[in-house]
């Protein structure tokens, strides 16, 4: 068979070899920040819909108690 020296890669075939490795690892690395970004905002959204919750069960209880209606006084001619 074929027992000759092997061939070297070309230059341009390692390059496009590590661009794709590059991209990969940018891939990565950009879907983790889009999780990290995905879970930041849900604990965020979930303090804020609690701290909303929390002021409108205060407003109600310190709400004042409505005042009876006055009657009106019939004025007689």
């Amino acid at each position: 068979m074929n027992s000759g020296p092997r061939e070297k890669p070309s230059y341009s075939a390692l390059s496009k070899a590590e661009r794709e490795r590059d991209q990969a690892s940018a891939m990565r690395e950009y879907q983790a920040e889009r999780v990290n970004i995905q879970a930041r905002t849900a604990k965020l959204r979930e303090q804020r819909l609690a701290k909303e919750a929390a002021e409108r069960n205060a407003a109600a209880a310190a709400a004042p108690a409505p005042k009876p209606a006055r009657r009106r006084k019939s004025v007689k001619s």
